[in-house]
């Protein structure tokens, strides 16, 4: 299971929608995510475009992944800026990843500007079938 780990994440969007946001953030820009279990594992993607796969980093300590981000301006040197609206800087996200995960064997894989982590399930975790025993079979046992 997976959950979100920052309740401010809409205040800060409300934030930055009204007063805007001029470089002076405390707080690294957030990272649009998916997620969503596909057999036997959890599938993440967040959205990174323009990110370059050598900023991007990823840790797991205790059951709390990290993602680290960070994408630089790209327009040359004596550029005069007229309009920038796209998001620059550090991006960051962190998930608790549930005691069924198994956070050792996570794969990452970066492309298209997104980047998609599969997290398996661990083995005790899957569903299982129990067998019923009945009264005939207890009945067999005692004669």
């Amino acid at each position: 299971m997976l959950m979100r780990t920052d309740p401010f994440r809409e205040l800060d969007r409300l934030t930055q929608q009204f007063f805007g946001n001029n470089g002076t953030a405390t707080r690294p820009a957030l990272m649009p995510m998916d997620a969503y279990r596909h057999g036997n594992e959890y599938v993440v993607q967040f959205d990174l475009p323009g990110v370059t796969p050598d900023s991007i980093d990823l840790d797991v300590e205790r059951n709390v992944l990290t993602v680290k981000a960070q994408r630089t301006p790209d327009y040359g040197e004596g550029a005069e800026m007229q309009v920038s609206e796209r998001p620059r800087g550090v991006f960051s996200r962190q998930l608790f990843l549930g005691d069924t995960l198994d956070t050792g064997n996570i794969t990452a894989r970066y492309e298209a500007g997104v980047l998609t982590l599969r997290v398996p399930i661990v083995e005790q975790a899957k569903p299982r079938k129990i067998a019923i025993s009945g009264e005939s079979e207890a009945a067999q046992i005692n004669a």
